[in-house]
């Protein structure tokens, strides 16, 4: 049994984050059964030229620069959900999504947008981009705004991935407000939500701000926090009967300190729920020669849990990295733009 084989026997459903449609080939035929997509990873793969003639023939349409970043995005999109739509058929809509990002741009303070109309852009964006499709999820930010849409984009019948979680008291908001539009719906024959928990960030932000954890506890607790998550959501959804599960997302499980072994966050998680992992992150994985065993339910022991808990302010960890995580999704939105409007002007 091959390594990633491994991953997925023991129980992990095991998406691509990338939605480069080379790579979205070559991992489905490795055993990935979803993707994910993000505007840094949509700018990339404009940048490499590949998709410059879809640019060209989305703006002789008489789209400006904007709705042709767009429509590329639902383009990488919509040939990634083609390739996984035989998983979402095969698991009566379990598994088989393809994630898609709503404007990173509505948090943009330069926008000068109120709270209520940010709420109303996600509402109607996440209703537009859904619109007609079965297998695509629709990925809101776990900000002020994104959480307040949660509830009626869910009754709207959204298939919803929350994304940008830090915190227990994120993920509680989101979860709760996507149940609660849930129980809207005429039945809940077709409910799936998801909820991505980023990782590594986590360990690097505590390696910069919390030094004083000592060498048990650092570089643990982004798995720590995730893994409280995932009993949450455990425990959460055990008695609501829902027909498919509704489950977290280990994501951010690309190592930044190139001195760790580059499957450390894929082993940790390993034996439930998903893992969107980097593509170079799942070729490690392949070449480990490893086989994976269930870690998701093992934590550190008692006293390394308490430390983390006494010196890491989660509150603060959430402020800041929320600030630096609309800010890594808006820079790269407005690169894609700016790289969009050059590619047209100079055709």
């Amino acid at each position: 049994m091959s390594p990633l084989e491994s991953l997925v026997s023991c129980g992990t459903k095991l998406w691509l984050d990338s939605i480069d449609p080379d790579l979205v080939r070559e991992n489905r035929a490795l055993g990935a059964t979803g993707a994910t997509s993000n505007p840094v990873i949509v700018s990339k793969l404009v940048e490499t030229g590949r998709f410059d003639q879809s640019l060209q023939q989305f703006a002789s349409q008489g789209l400006d620069g904007d709705a042709v970043a767009w429509a590329v995005t639902d383009e990488l999109v919509r040939a990634a959900q083609d390739v996984f739509l035989p998983v979402w058929e095969e698991t009566s809509g379990n598994d088989g999504y393809v994630s898609f990002e709503l404007d990173p741009l509505l948090e943009d303070d330069a926008n000068g947008l109120s709270h209520a109309e940010r709420v109303a852009q996600y509402i109607a964006l996440g209703k537009k981009w859904s619109a007609g499709h079965q297998n695509r999820m629709i990925k809101v930010p776990a900000t002020a705004a994104g959480l307040d849409a949660l509830e009626e984009l869910a009754a709207a019948g959204t298939t919803l991935n929350v994304t940008l979680l830090f915190t227990e008291r994120q993920y509680q908001a989101a979860r709760s407000a996507i149940w609660r539009g849930a129980q809207r719906r005429p039945d809940l024959a077709h409910f799936k939500s998801v909820y991505s928990i980023f990782v590594s960030r986590v360990d690097v932000y505590t390696q910069q701000h919390v030094p004083e954890l000592s060498s048990a506890a650092q570089g643990e607790v982004g798995i720590v926090n995730a893994k409280r998550m995932w009993v949450d959501n455990q425990q959460f959804w055990s008695d609501k009967g829902t027909p498919l599960q509704q489950e977290i997302i280990f994501a951010s499980t690309g190592v930044k300190d190139p001195d760790l072994k580059p499957w450390k966050y894929v082993a940790a998680f390993a034996g439930s729920d998903i893992q969107t992992n980097p593509p170079a992150t799942n070729d490690a994985v392949a070449a480990s020669g490893l086989q994976f065993t269930r870690a998701v339910d093992q934590l550190p022991d008692a006293q390394v849990l308490a430390e983390i808990d006494e010196k890491v302010d989660f509150d603060k960890m959430e402020a800041v990295l929320m600030r630096e995580g609309i800010q890594k999704f808006a820079d790269p939105q407005k690169a894609l733009l700016q790289l969009i409007a050059k590619k047209l002007s100079s055709a």
